[in-house]
């Protein structure tokens, strides 16, 4: 099966008539497209490319400890990567204490500061609790959150959907906080829309624009609308098109699913109502006549 590269996408507009790209802003970068995608558990690099292409991401997540840059043919995911297309995000994949991510998130600066990448200046944070769940720890990712921000870090959180959890990352000085939609890699979606209503009611009070990004859970494109659709500012994902039986679909699929969820936020649903409510009007009908 061929697919044809689709041609380079703003985002959705903000309204008929009104052209400007619907953007946002994440620490010091400005981006079109609101889903951010891994690069890990793709079968090969050379898939992980056709499938990032596709998905019309600007922005990527790399885990940089050393021994996840190399594949087993000893191939540097770095080479794969096209450095002037993508905004590389340095993340601190399977770190389970603060000392290590902030020993990892430190690495990932170096190795972009090298490549003089403008990725440099930020890091996904990611302190688990345990292997089995892959949750956050709360305190620990507190802990690390604080420290990388006192060394100039901008930090993106991944954090549970904890409302005050959330809310405590950014008072401490996180430049996005991540609730994840479900545990890591397992594709059920977002399990609780009132947590993320909630998180986004606290994060958002006094800055209406600080972004909030769904990350981790999702599985498929119904996944990703739905949490666009509450008004989060972007999803972020990989296993969801990494394990797709058909990879490449998937990150079209993706791709459209941000898109429509972002656009009926903006366009604003309907109440949801017990009884029907007739879409044409009841007034002026013609009445049948008596026999």
């Amino acid at each position: 099966m061929v697919i044809d590269t689709p041609q380079e996408s703003s985002g959705p507009v903000r309204a008929e008539g009104d052209q400007r790209p619907d953007t946002f802003r994440l620490g010091k970068h400005t981006l079109r497209s609101r889903l951010i995608v891994g690069t890990g558990k793709y079968a090969s690099y050379e898939l992980m490319q056709q499938a990032l292409e596709l998905s019309g991401t600007e922005c990527i997540t790399v885990a940089v400890r050393r021994e996840r840059l190399v594949d087993q043919q000893g191939r540097n995911i770095l080479d794969f990567l096209d450095l002037q297309r993508y905004l590389l995000l340095p993340n601190t994949a399977g770190c389970f204490n603060a000392e290590d991510a902030i020993r990892t998130a430190r690495l990932g600066r170096e190795i972009l500061l090298g490549l003089e990448h403008p990725g440099a200046d930020w890091v996904k944070l990611e302190v688990l609790g345990d292997a089995r769940t892959l949750l956050p720890d709360p305190i620990a990712t507190l802990e690390a959150t604080e420290k990388l921000v006192a060394e100039g870090f901008q930090v993106l959180c991944y954090t549970s959907d904890d409302p005050v959890a959330a809310r405590r990352l950014r008072e401490a000085g996180a430049t996005s906080v991540m609730p994840a939609g479900s545990p890591i890699g397992s594709g059920q979606g977002v399990l609780n829309a009132n947590n993320l209503r909630i998180c986004l009611e606290y994060l958002k009070e006094d800055d209406p624009d600080y972004p909030v990004i769904v990350d981790a859970g999702v599985g498929t494109a119904s996944d990703v609308t739905v949490a666009m659709e509450l008004g989060v500012d972007a999803v972020l994902l990989n296993t969801g098109i990494a394990h797709a039986r058909d990879p490449l679909q998937m990150a079209l699929a993706m791709k459209a699913g941000v898109e429509a969820g972002r656009l009926a936020y903006l366009a604003g649903r309907i109440p949801k109502k017990l009884y029907a409510t007739a879409s044409s009007p009841t007034e002026g009908v013609i009445a049948s006549r008596a026999r």
